[in-house]
């Protein structure tokens, strides 16, 4: 469970009752941060305009290889929660989920790119305390990805810094919709909730 519950909609406005209602649309379920974090309308408001803004902003990057950063900032920081969500959207994207088992060993796996090896060994040198960013690293993906490329990679790897640390402090863990079976927030159900892994 996390530390803070998640907000029941017979507790909410209907604002936040709209936003449950477009996420379960959209995701089958309600996430659990989106939950929490309703606790506080006007951050939940904000977050979710946050993160549409900029799911539609990043477009020059392949996705895979922002979905890849983003993945291994979660795995790095520990959340699973982010962990569990970023392998749902490369499945549901038609990407290989079976080489994230392999992330660890990225530098030797044969299921990496060398771009994809870039594009990680970028993502551990952001989340580093403190980071470990080189001249190097930025020219190379910039020759790569250009300069725009650039800053999406480097939002996106910092966006979900902030993410798995949020969750990770709140206590939120994984949900299931790795396994495309998402289990609900508490309030969904009558019975106390089970959480699965």
């Amino acid at each position: 469970m996390p530390r803070i519950p998640a907000l029941d909609p017979r507790d909410a406005g209907a604002v936040i009752r709209l936003g449950y209602r477009i996420a379960r649309r959209r995701l089958g379920e309600v996430p659990e941060p989106f939950a929490v974090l309703a606790h506080h309308r006007r951050l939940f408001v904000a977050s979710a305009r946050h993160e549409l803004a900029l799911e539609k902003a990043t477009h020059i990057v392949p996705p895979g290889l922002v979905q890849l950063a983003v993945y291994r900032t979660a795995w790095t920081v520990g959340c699973s929660w982010c962990v569990d969500f970023g392998a749902m959207l490369q499945r549901l994207d038609g990407l290989d989920v079976e080489r994230l088992k392999e992330i660890g060993d990225f530098e030797t796996s044969s299921a990496f790119s060398a771009a994809e090896r870039d594009v990680i060994r970028f993502a551990d040198a952001m989340t580093a305390t403190p980071m470990t960013v080189t001249d190097d690293q930025v020219a190379a993906l910039v020759e790569a990805h250009g300069r725009d490329g650039v800053l999406e990679l480097t939002y996106q790897i910092a966006h979900e810094n902030h993410r798995a640390r949020m969750n990770h402090a709140l206590g939120i863990t994984d949900q299931g919709f790795s396994s495309g079976d998402a289990c609900r927030v508490p309030w969904l159900t009558d019975e106390p909730a089970s959480r699965g892994s």
